[in-house]
């Protein structure tokens, strides 16, 4: 079993603190607590969400964990491609560096781990079938089939 930890976009971050704090200024003067509560029950929840996200290769399934929203079980044999993407549509992933995982029939999910080189190579030794696109040519040919 090897666990793969997911890559913290410092930007998606970034992004999220600027809002929070943002909606914290007009509510600190005068105090309204109930919405001080509020954000900082979010911020809580998205550092928990970014603490807890990984990825765990165990024998022939890879699962995907993002606190405790997301808990998938994917078997490796139905995985057929693994692409590269900066794609902003939600998933069990904290960086926009991410990899579209397709699996069975036409299921999709976006991850991103930190050691991406390692996960795809750790996942094609047990299914050696799985192609895999990357976004920039200079990377091992452009496309690994």
């Amino acid at each position: 079993m090897k666990k793969y930890p997911s890559k913290i976009g410092i930007g998606l971050l970034g992004f999220i603190l600027v809002v929070l704090i943002g909606s914290l200024v007009p509510v600190l003067s005068p105090p309204i607590w109930p919405a001080i509560g509020i954000n900082l029950a979010v911020l809580i929840f998205i550092l928990y969400l970014f603490a807890t996200t990984h990825y765990t290769i165990d024998g022939n399934w890879l699962h995907v964990q993002c606190g405790f929203l997301v808990r998938k079980k994917i078997d490796i044999g139905t995985i057929i491609r693994i692409s590269e993407t900066s794609s902003l549509i939600s998933g069990p992933a904290v960086s926009l560096d991410r990899l579209n995982v397709v699996y069975g029939a036409n299921k999709d999910i976006l991850i991103s781990p930190k050691d991406k080189s390692g996960l795809i190579e750790h996942l094609r030794r047990i299914n050696p079938e799985i192609e895999v696109r990357y976004k920039t040519s200079d990377r091992q040919g452009g496309k690994a089939t």
